[in-house]
């Protein structure tokens, strides 16, 4: 079953550097300012490191069917 992260910017504050982005081990985080982060696809393996360190849980994994 393929898994796609997902940001939920309703939860994301915005107001703080995402450790989420650090946590990624491929790099497919990046963040300017204290805005949300952005996913870049092509590089993200879905692993579920990032989500797990979002203090908010803006981060998910979606399972795709």
């Amino acid at each position: 079953m393929e898994r796609k992260l997902e940001i939920r910017k309703e939860n994301c504050p915005q107001n703080h550097k995402c450790p989420a982005v650090k946590a990624c081990p491929v790099g497919a985080l990046c963040q300017k300012d204290f805005e949300a982060p952005v996913i870049d696809y092509e590089k993200c393996i879905a692993c579920g490191k990032c989500a797990s360190v979002c203090p908010k849980k803006a981060l998910v994994i979606e399972r795709l069917q």
